[in-house]
Order: C-alpha cells, then structure tokens, then sequence
C-alpha cells in the first residue's frame, strides 16, 4: 500500500468513524446475530492472494458490524461503560501509525516518561498520598495479579529473613469481590483454598471486626495474612469497603492492603467523593481504570504503589540484551509488571486529560452520578420496583416486586430482564445480591444523556405492564 492509497482509506475511516460516533443511536445496542451467524459469513481458509481494501471494508459493515454490540452506545446500561473518546481514538491513531515497543525507556523515551507525568497527574486528581507512584496495566484484573504476587513476595521474603518454616499464606476479600481475586490468587499460588471471603453489611461492604476475626483466626492455625483485597465499588452493586478501618487492621498485622477500584476509582476526582479514599494512607497498592469512566479507550488500566522498591524486585528481569548504560537513571516499565512488551498506553491518557482538563471530566462523572440519583428516585417512587442496594454512584441496583413470593420472584426478574434486551433499544445486564436475582442499570457512557434515561425509564415501566398482566 502506497502513501496515496494510505492517504484515501485513512481519511475514508475516518469519516466512517465520525459517522458511526454521530449515529450509533440508530443501532440495536445488543447484536442481534444468532451463534455462528458471522462465522458462517467467513472463508474456512485464508485467502492465497492479496484482495483489494475496498472489499475488505465493505465485508467489514456488511458482515462484522451486524455482530458488534454496541458499548458507546447511548443506551448502554449494562455491566460497566467501556468508554471511548474522540481526543482518545485520535491518540489511538498516533500510537498505531507510529508502532513503538515500549519496554525499557531506550526503546521509546517519551513513551516512559510520559507516562510517569500522566500517572502522578492521575494520583493528584484522585488524591492519592504524594509517596504513590504510578504504572499503567492493560486490566484491573492483570494489576490485581501484580498486588498479589508482590504481597506474595514481600510476606515470603520476610519469613526468609527470620529464617523460619515457610508458613502457607493468605489472602482476604469481601464475599462482593471481583471474579479476578480468585483468579489471582490462584495463579499467584496462594491456592484458593486459602482465599478468606469476608461477610459483608447490609450495604454490601466489608465488615472489618470479621476481617479481623479471620485474620487471628488464620494467625492461630500456622498461616500467614498476606494481603488483603479491599474494593471501592464492588461490582455487582458499587458497595465501599471502609478503607480506614481496614487499613489499621492490615497495618497492625502487617498485612499489604491492595485496593480495587477499578470502575468507581474516577469518582474520586470529584471533591464531595473524596471521602471514598479516608484511610489512603495505609494503602499499599491501588488501581482504577481510566478505559472505564475516564474516557480513554480500552486498555488503560492506572496502578498505584508505594513502595516501588518491592514490585520492581518481585519483576525485574537482567537479561545481557535488555541492558542499556542509562538503566541506572531511568525508569524501564518492564520491571514494574508482568509483561516485558509494552504499548505507549500513556498518549491517549494524555490527550484526554488535556483536551477535557480535569473540570471536564468532572463535569461529566457528576452528571452520570446525577442521573443515576435520578434514576433511584423513579425506581423508589413506583410501586412495582424495589431498590436492591444503595446507589453510592451512578449504578442503580433494583428489581420487578409485584409482591409474589420470594422464590418466584428471581424467573420474574430474569424474564423481565430478557424482555428489555429483546428490544435492542438498551441493554442491562444482572447480578445476584444474596441470592436476589438483580437487575443492574449502570450510567457511564460517554453519550448519554437525561432524555436516553427517560427513554430507558420508559420502557422499563411498560414492559413490567406487560408482564405483569
């Protein structure tokens, strides 16, 4: 492919891509396609000869798009926002145009130093202690992983130097926890076995006094508390775990307290929630996504430690060819996580906290915050609807209660749930609270507004009339 011909597509997808931003709201939000739909479109074998770009664009509207399911989408409730950004995807662009590897600060720079500003720019929105320094991830899952293995290390290095019996370790989280700390847990080898689900309140948050108890309890049976996994923003309900009191207990036992905030993080930004990080000081490591509600496209994941000394040697890696003569004064992201190569994450955070400035994206969290208040309000105000959790953000937790029992209330609920994502008008996804069967109204998209609320709203109240009859 020539310049010229670069030049004409390039431009081409660009516009088509301005085009889809202006009028995703015409699409279904959920793909319709049926299971095998698209790979049954598809040649079984590669093609031998090179074909032209006009038809591999035009198979890409007619055959891939029908299968795409629209997260950007203005009606999209569902799960968490996977936001992009127009100042994000242009960043994209650059990053791809120029294909940089950024595994040590030789290889690309500006890559590395870049990304050192943006992340201490993000611990200064956020409000995270001044000796926290940052690294970007590509997931909050793989970032958990890294907490993980480095608590492994420090607890396993601290037995070395008491010349001890290896004691076996363990690991502490709320039974709202995300499906990763599990995962991580076992990868990291402390064994599942070994992972403490913490009872949590009526609001869905860790109860310290049974951390503590689990903790002296582990004490006295021969294990080691190694870490402990609290989350601001759980994810089936968006439930704050009391970081003070938990801090002080990982503090008196020694233990690394990680922090999961993966989705609920960017709220801290705003002044009235910075009381979600009271206890911060006692914070080892902590994550949140700017690709969830920052505006930045998939993947950016900011991770946050204190002692850098301790994932540095829980990663680093001296092999003769990645050794340079500045490795002594510079920065190589290789060693701050799992991965040796690395993409240059850093330039699209960079343009989006730029171009919005950070009262633009407050301005923007607030109304999703604001909208979502809204949202609990008609869901308390309407008799046939049951608020199922707090809504400490932009997440409303609630189902259908027409006042049948219990047990029958869950096939209602998951019904009622199929009905609205049939309609391809928006799209909301469940959890269990409890073995409550809950449906999840999640506001983050960058597009949406009051009036895709109220059309959600809307349709809600008349499929629950249909079915109720």
């Amino acid at each position: 492919m020539d310049k010229d011909e670069f030049r004409q597509f390039g431009y081409k997808f660009v516009d088509w891509v301005a085009d889809y931003m202006s009028d995703i709201a015409k699409y279904n939000v959920l793909s319709q396609v049926k299971p095998g739909e698209i790979r049954d479109q598809l040649p079984i074998q590669p093609p031998v000869q090179g074909e032209p770009l006009e038809r591999i664009f035009e198979d890409f509207q007619k055959i891939i798009m029908p299968g795409i399911t629209h997260w950007q989408h203005p009606s999209w409730f569902a799960y968490f926002p996977a936001n992009n950004s127009p100042p994000s995807i242009l960043a994209e662009l650059l990053t791809a145009g120029i294909g940089a590897q950024c595994m040590v600060w030789q290889t690309s720079p500006a890559a590395a130093e870049l990304e050192e500003v943006v992340l201490d720019w993000l611990r200064q929105m956020l409000g995270l202690p001044g000796e926290m320094v940052g690294v970007i991830q590509d997931t909050a899952s793989t970032a958990t992983l890294v907490a993980l293995l480095t608590a492994r290390e420090r607890a396993t290095n601290f037995e070395a130097n008491q010349k001890g019996a290896r004691m076996p370790l363990a690991v502490y989280a709320s039974e709202e926890t995300h499906s990763s700390i599990e995962k991580g847990t076992k990868i990291a080898g402390f064994g599942k076995e070994n992972l403490r689900y913490i009872a949590s309140d009526e609001a869905f948050a860790m109860l310290p006094s049974k951390l503590e108890e689990a903790v002296i309890q582990d004490k006295k049976r021969g294990l080691k508390p190694a870490c402990v996994v609290a989350t601001l923003g759980t994810t089936s309900s968006t439930a704050i775990d009391p970081l003070l009191p938990i801090g002080k207990i990982c503090h008196r036992h020694s233990i690394w307290l990680h922090v999961d905030a993966a989705f609920a993080g960017t709220a801290a930004i705003l002044p009235e929630k910075k009381e979600m990080l009271e206890g911060a000081e006692h914070i080892d490591s902590f994550v949140f996504n700017p690709h969830k509600w920052m505006f930045t496209n998939f993947d950016c994941s900011a991770y946050f430690v204190k002692d850098p000394g301790a994932l540095i040697q829980t990663f680093e890696i001296h092999p003769e060819y990645l050794k340079t003569g500045l490795d002594a004064k510079v920065k190589n992201f290789r060693d701050w996580g799992i991965p040796l190569g690395r993409r240059f994450r850093a330039l699209k955070l960079w343009f989006v906290i730029r171009y919005y400035g950070v009262e633009g994206l407050q301005k923007m969290v607030r109304e999703h915050i604001r909208l979502g208040q809204l949202f609990k309000e008609w869901i308390e105000n309407d008799e046939n609807f049951e608020l199922m959790a707090p809504a400490n953000l932009s997440l409303v937790c609630f189902r259908l209660n027409d006042g049948r029992k219990e047990e029958d209330l869950n096939s209602l609920n998951e019904q009622f749930l199929e009905s609205l994502n049939q309609t391809g008008k928006v799209f909301l996804s469940h959890t269990d609270l409890r073995g409550k069967y809950v449906l999840r109204m999640a506001i983050g998209a960058r597009m949406t507004e009051e009036h895709h609320v109220k059309e959600a709203w809307e349709l809600i109240q008349k499929k629950s009339e249909q079915l109720l009859k």
